[in-house]
């Protein structure tokens, strides 16, 4: 990969290994200026080792790691204009927030005149001027994590390292907060590095997200173009709620695959990823959004559709509601359970629980993958 001064950060076929482990095995990527990137993976899939080398505090056992077109690999950690974010914030306990932000400029120097105008312009950023005096202590989560921003930004990094910074706020704040740091993102147009587990505060703040898995990163893309185009199995499973099926190939046609599943359904599928049409017999590995399946009261019996509609009778075991956007728990004749998503008003035509159902979608909305 031939360095590009407009990246913000650029990866050349990094490696990291603990002796056996290879904890980062040869990832390559670049991030242009202004970016909010989020690598996405589940728990111990290499996004932290990746960080912390990015951050200095671990080194690559090979390859490269540029910032505005420099290798930094070797330079340390203070040496490097990247700043860092930390999952339980950092911040000191026993400075208020005025002196919490001055640190990093204190540390390399700055005046006195220079420290307070911009500890003061970076408050008003982040929208608040009037807690300057206050102790850490007296600010509410949402307000900690700005600070703990706030004191990164005030020193004009190149990039801004987000380690899961939101993992200890309550459900609704964390919701809130993904708003307020795509803002800040867009208002200090730096780039923004940022690790997560999961996958909706990946998919609402980021321009680009790569999912990672065992060291690697299986796909690197929009987060519309990772939920509605994913390239392998691992990332349709992990990135939105699937319904998943196993089973063989029985029938190709084209793109199209009909598939036996070890629980006796036969459904159509088109067929996804790199590893091209799979032959009869094969195995592969279906999934359907729960969004995309059509969900109706019947008697029970199927009635004839198009011969490529997907059609599974079931009763409902159970509903999840979640005001009009709900999702119904259907077993079907195998006794497995699918998940389908429905429209609640309230009124006595919605779908109730032990209600026989229709279940339908297409095979285009079937992800089928080779395995």
């Amino acid at each position: 990969m031939q360095s590009n001064t407009e990246n913000d950060l650029e990866c050349i076929q990094v490696k990291r290994h603990f002796g056996s482990v290879r904890a980062v095995d040869n990832v390559s990527f670049e991030i242009p200026k202004g970016s909010f990137f989020s690598i996405l993976g589940p728990s111990g899939c290499g996004k932290t080792t990746l960080m912390r080398m990015i951050a200095g505090f671990e080194q690559p056992t090979s390859g490269d790691i540029r910032i505005k077109g420099q290798s930094v690999v070797g330079t340390p950690p203070n040496r490097r204009n990247v700043k860092m974010v930390f999952q339980h914030l950092a911040l000191f306990p026993m400075m208020n927030v005025y002196e919490n932000i001055a640190y990093g400029l204190r540390c390399a120097g700055a005046s006195k005149e220079v420290i307070r105008t911009k500890v003061h312009d970076v408050l008003e950023r982040i929208s608040l001027p009037d807690v300057a005096g206050r102790e850490i202590t007296q600010l509410s989560g949402g307000q900690k994590q700005r600070i703990a921003i706030a004191r990164c930004m005030v020193l004009d990094p190149d990039v801004l390292l987000l380690d899961e910074p939101l993992g200890a706020l309550d459900l609704k704040l964390r919701e809130a907060m993904k708003i307020e740091l795509k803002l800040l993102q867009h208002q200090f147009d730096t780039t923004f590095v940022y690790i997560t587990h999961d996958q909706s505060e990946a998919l609402v703040m980021s321009d680009n997200v790569a999912i990672m898995n065992e060291g690697k990163f299986v796909q690197i893309g929009t987060p519309q173009e990772l939920y509605h185009k994913p390239a392998a199995a691992f990332v349709a499973g992990f990135v939105g709620d699937t319904n998943r099926w196993s089973g063989r190939v029985s029938r190709v046609e084209g793109t199209i695959v009909e598939v036996e599943t070890g629980a006796g359904l036969t459904m159509r599928g088109s067929v996804r990823g790199s590893g091209g049409v799979p032959s009869v017999g094969d195995a592969v590995n279906a999934f359907v959004r729960p969004e995309f399946i059509t969900a109706e009261r019947s008697d029970g019996k199927a009635g004839k559709v198009d011969a490529n509609q997907n059609v599974i009778e079931g009763k409902i075991d159970s509903i999840l509601f979640n005001g009009a956007n709900s999702r119904v728990l259907v077993r079907d004749q195998a006794g497995e359970l699918i998940e389908a998503d429905v429209v609640l008003t309230g009124g006595t035509q919605d779908l109730k629980p032990k209600d026989h159902v229709t279940l339908s979608w297409s095979a285009e909305q079937t992800m089928s993958f080779a395995v």
